[in-house]
């Protein structure tokens, strides 16, 4: 079996060819960052125009690094939410008229579900696992029982976490995207714990990252930090410091919420998807977390992290083994959830 995976939800187009034993046989991906960084953020009419342009020659470059050809796709699985509406309908589009024009069986998946699906990707995941869900779009938290069993235990009330790094990196003329530049700026320092995580005020699990935003702006404004717009590696230390101390609230707020759920829920694995599961300070702390909690902690690989076709497969074929099936006049949801 060979199924072929279709993500346009953002501003990456990409497009993979799995096996029926979950082996990755293509997953190529390409990005629209340099396109979007001007504008600081990702602007939806020019990245659906340019998932258009860009999606047969994607197709074709991960069919012929799967060694596959369209005559021996088995079904075609396509992200249909959540995510922008025209990203979205570019994809389904294209993936439903393949299924159209070969006869092949269509599925259309949820974006999130596809995260959580790429820590099964890497390693086996013990259940039942609480998975962490962070992202540009999304911060989430869920608890999988079974296979495709899950229930959201909690949410972002505001911003997402990537988001909440975007904003900030902009506000203190970082590059974008924000993420990658405050993680390695942030690299090697020592937190000054300036900023606290955010509490609820009815005890629930869900997350917050605006008032930690806020926060920054007020201390850029009280202590008249410039913006910096040179070369990253001119970066004053003064930034430095400041966007290790934000880093290090997001990530004590993720944590926070995240060992909650695990005792809430006796969970046995923690898993951290999405593309800010990324970061290196995340990654360091979850993982010193889970050997004094003896808890395993699961991390996909960058690549299976970041938005990718390989994962919609992935979910894809457990659908399709089941036997289930999509009409082609599936539409977009761009707020779908789980």
């Amino acid at each position: 079996m060979k199924i072929l995976g279709i993500e346009t939800s953002c501003d990456e187009t990409a497009v993979a060819v799995v096996d029926g034993d979950d082996r990755i046989l293509s997953n190529v991906v390409h990005s629209q960052v340099a396109i979007h960084r001007e504008y600081g953020g990702v602007v939806p009419e020019l990245a659906s125009r340019h998932h258009l342009q860009k999606i047969g020659a994607i197709l074709d470059q991960a069919l012929a690094e799967a060694g596959a050809t369209l005559e021996e796709i088995d079904g075609v699985a396509v992200t249909s939410g959540p995510g922008l509406v025209g990203c979205l309908l570019v994809g389904l589009s294209y993936g439903k008229a393949l299924a159209w024009v070969r006869g092949l069986p269509f599925v259309g998946v949820n974006h999130l579900e596809g995260h959580m699906r790429a820590a099964f990707l890497e390693a086996p995941v013990e259940l039942p696992a609480i998975f962490l869900v962070v992202s540009g779009g999304h911060t989430s938290l869920y608890e999988m029982t079974g296979e495709r069993e899950y229930e959201r235990l909690a949410r972002t009330r505001d911003d997402a976490a990537g988001e909440a790094y975007d904003k900030v990196a902009k506000l203190l003329g970082l590059s974008y995207p924000g993420g990658p530049a405050i993680d390695r700026l942030a690299a090697g320092r020592t937190p000054v714990p300036r900023f606290g995580v955010p509490k609820m005020s009815d005890g629930s699990l869900d997350f917050s990252f605006s008032g930690i935003k806020t926060a920054v702006l007020y201390h850029v404004r009280d202590q008249k930090v410039a913006p910096h717009h040179g070369p990253e590696d001119e970066t004053p230390e003064t930034i430095r410091d400041l966007v290790a101390s934000f880093q290090e609230a997001v990530v004590d707020t993720l944590i926070d919420r995240t060992l909650r759920a695990v005792d809430e829920r006796g969970a046995r694995t923690i898993a951290v998807v999405g593309g800010v599961a990324c970061n290196r300070r995340l990654r360091e702390r979850m993982l010193a977390v889970g050997v004094e909690r003896g808890v395993p902690i699961v991390f996909p690989r960058p690549a299976l992290c970041a938005d990718n076709a390989a994962m919609i497969a992935a979910v894809g074929r457990l659908r399709l083994a089941r036997g289930e099936r999509d009409p082609l006049t599936l539409n977009a949801d761009p707020g779908w959830q789980i």
